[in-house]
């Protein structure tokens, strides 16, 4: 049966990612869903940006844009303005950079892994769930969200009621740091905290099975129980 999994905020943890595919095998009926947040403050940005275009050959890759990939292309855009270079730098754009070697700056990255950015969807909505980066209001539907709602507005802000439509919501973007995942039931947080010694998290939407790999690529043999609050 064709699956649908969620990989949270990779944050450039490039082995992270390698170890999770592997465990989980995507087969070429299967959508992978990334989060949002797939570049910055981790070691790798690149590699991971390398691996997705990878994966697009293999299954249907659905990636969504997070508030770092929001300012990288508002970056771009915009290159004069020097705020947004320079909040974007303080905030992991730096570490893409670095990934690319030396003199490279946000003009100068390969065209590929720009367009794989480019394409990033606001939500990604099936017959069960709706995935996005950061939040959703729970009184309008996916494509009438607020863009500081899908991107950036954290859970501590505003933690949602079940949605509207009854579908199970699944987000990154608001770091559980004890590396188990936010479950509401209703409502799924699975940012676990990769690049900052926690893990990347893949959950199988329909199963709810759940598959973890810390920075270094090593497996999490029995991943956390997801944990109600």
């Amino acid at each position: 049966m064709p699956r649908t999994v969620a990989i949270g905020d990779i944050h450039g943890c490039a082995d992270a990612l390698e170890a999770l595919l592997k465990i989980v095998d995507p087969e070429p009926t299967d959508t992978i869903v990334t989060l949002g947040d797939m570049i910055d403050r981790g070691p790798d940005s690149r590699g991971v940006l390398e691996q997705l275009l990878e994966l697009r050959q293999r299954c249907q890759l659905v990636p969504l844009l997070g508030n770092h990939e929001e300012m990288l292309l508002t970056t771009r855009i915009d290159p004069e303005s020097t705020a947004m270079l320079s909040m974007w730098l303080r905030n992991g754009g730096t570490a893409t950079l670095d990934s690319y070697g030396y003199g490279i700056g946000p003009l100068q990255l390969p065209e590929t892994h720009v367009e794989l950015i480019e394409s990033c969807l606001e939500f990604y909505e099936t017959d069960t769930h709706i995935f996005v980066h950061a939040n959703l209001d729970p009184d309008l539907p996916p494509r009438e969200q607020q863009a500081y709602t899908l991107h950036w507005q954290p859970l501590t802000e505003r933690t949602p009621e079940r949605h509207v439509s009854g579908k199970t919501v699944v987000v990154g973007h608001t770091v559980q740091r004890e590396g188990s995942i936010l479950d509401r039931g209703y409502l799924k947080g699975i940012d676990t905290n990769c690049y900052g010694g926690g893990w990347l998290t893949a959950l199988d939407a329909a199963s709810g099975q759940l598959w973890q790999a810390n920075r270094n690529g090593e497996i999490r043999q029995q991943p956390a129980c997801s944990e109600k609050t």
